[in-house]
Formats: structure tokens, sequence, C-alpha cells
């Protein structure tokens, strides 16, 4: 990753976000990077704070996903949060940006609430960003509260043939010393479309993950015996 940062009252959005394409552009072939990152902040010395307005600038993926297999199968790809930017828009039939958890959620449930086939894939960035890379152990858990709250209307707004998938892309645990990555094991919860309750264990590889959401939209009811 290459990262930019700036104050947005000295560097303004625009013009940020325009270094980070120039560098983009710049970072590939034996430079390459997965991502720039555009990471605005406010405040003053001592009491910086990041803003809402940051954006990533990826790589192309290197080779087909599951994303452009499923939007070459006429299937509708979701993005909510930070996703087409990941993905470069590779796959996405539809975006929307959000800023925060809430409009996050807020969005997932506006997507709910249409008759789509294909995959909704959100991005929930305030874990990871406001929390867990700062160490934030009271904000983290006020923000799982948070989720949990919103989860009864998720649940009840699923139709008979949806799953709800809950994960994470790595730890992010904001009670070890570093504000790095951590290194504990994901979580992993679904829910709907008839998935019998009962524990998966534990299992190796995001690509599971991957192949069950692609047997599921294949109607493969036993995507989960991986």
């Amino acid at each position: 990753m290459f990262q930019v940062a700036a104050h947005e009252d000295v560097v303004p959005l625009a013009e940020l976000y325009k270094i980070c394409e120039t560098a983009r552009a710049m970072l590939v072939g034996d430079l390459a990077v997965g991502r720039v990152i555009a990471r605005p902040f406010t405040g003053t010395l001592g009491h910086f704070t990041r803003t809402a307005n940051r954006h990533d600038y990826a790589l192309p993926p290197p080779g087909e996903t599951l994303l452009d297999r499923l939007q070459a199968a006429g299937k509708t790809v979701y993005s909510i949060g930070k996703i087409a930017d990941i993905f470069d828009g590779r796959g996405i039939t539809k975006a929307v940006r959000t800023r925060n958890n809430a409009e996050g959620v807020d969005a997932v449930c506006a997507a709910m609430a249409e008759d789509f086939t294909g995959l909704c894939f959100v991005n929930l960035v305030d874990f990871d960003m406001l929390y867990g890379h700062r160490n934030d152990v009271d904000g983290y858990a006020a923000a799982l509260s948070s989720f949990d709250a919103r989860l009864p209307a998720l649940l009840a707004a699923l139709r008979p043939d949806d799953v709800l998938m809950i994960t994470a892309d790595h730890g992010c645990d904001p009670g070890t010393p570093s504000t790095d990555h951590s290194r504990e094991y994901i979580p992993f919860l679904a829910l709907g479309c008839g998935i019998a309750p009962g524990n998966l264990g534990t299992r190796c590889g995001f690509d599971r993950i991957g192949r069950a959401v692609e047997r599921l939209l294949d109607g493969d009811m036993e995507a989960f015996e991986l």
C-alpha cells in the first residue's frame, strides 16, 4: 500500500485525490502496489482525526474473480462501502459509497428492499479504521453494540431464498499493543435459506466463502459442506 495523508484545510480533497490518481498511474509494473489510499484528516496538532473522505485506488484484479463470473452470468453484484474501490470497479453492477457503519447498514436495508438476484457485498469500515487501528476498545464495543441493534431489522428483511453472511477480512483486535492487523481467526456466521444450525468448525481460506456464495447462487443448498 501507498498512502497519502493531508489535512483537508491545507490540501483540498480534489487535489489530494488527483495526487493519488497520479501515484496510482506510477505505481505499476515493477513498482506495483495493491492500493493507493487517500487519507484526509482534520483537527489540530495532537488532535488530528481521519475524516470519512478516504478513497482507495486499487490495481485491477490479476485474474477472473467471482464478481466477474456473477456479472457475466447476468446477476447483480451490489457493492456497498469500499468494495468497488478494492476491486477497481471490476465485476460491480451497482455501487453505493458510504462514510460509516450506519450508512452502510442503511444501504444494506435499502438493497434488501430491491428485487434482484445476485450478491450484495458490504464493507463496514468503522470497526477497522476508527477503532481497531486506533486501539479504541470502548469505541469498538460501542460499534458492535450498534450493529447488534440493527441486526433484527436485517434478519426480518431476509426473504425465503436469501442468505446473510457476516465475516471479516482480517483480525483487528483493538486490545493488542500494536495498531496493526492482528492474527486471531476471523468469525463467519451464516443464516437463511434452509441452513441448518451447526458449527462449521475451523476452516482455512477465504476462498471457501467465495465458493459457498457461488454454489448458493447456483441453487446448491449444500454450499457450506466444504
